[in-house]
């Protein structure tokens, strides 16, 4: 993949890499640390590591015969960085739905028979069989 963008979202495609992003978030481990919690084997995680090594989330250490991973979330400011715009058209389109809603709750309360026998805030009555 050619653009730095694209690789990130790959990367994050796959939960089993997104958690051991969030294993690495709480500090450096080694591959060995990384494959505790999965239920697969040690080459399975070595490759997920390198999928997250080659967009740039992982970078792996030395301490004497040591590898330690760590996060680098730089790829992770640009992928936020990219969704701020989404975000901002999100945000407003919320604030609109919040708006409608209070006023849609306003009016039920203000009118509760106006609302229809499908409609909250209305109750059918039950006929008692003798």
């Amino acid at each position: 993949m050619a653009d730095p963008l694209s690789s990130t979202f790959a990367a994050l495609a796959d939960p089993t890499r997104r958690s051991i992003l969030a294993q690495l978030a709480r500090g450096e481990a080694t591959v060995n640390e990384l494959a505790a919690p999965h239920a697969m084997s040690l080459p399975a995680i070595s490759r997920h590591v390198q999928v997250l090594e080659r967009a740039g989330l992982v970078v792996k250490g030395r301490d004497a015969q040591w590898r330690p991973c760590r996060l680098d979330v730089a790829p992770l400011r640009g992928v936020d960085d990219w969704m701020a715009t989404y975000r901002a058209f999100f945000e407003l389109r919320f604030d609109r739905l919040e708006a409608h809603l209070k006023t849609m709750v306003a009016d039920e309360r203000a009118s509760p028979a106006a609302a229809g026998p499908d409609r909250p805030g209305t109750t059918r009555s039950r006929k008692r069989s003798s």
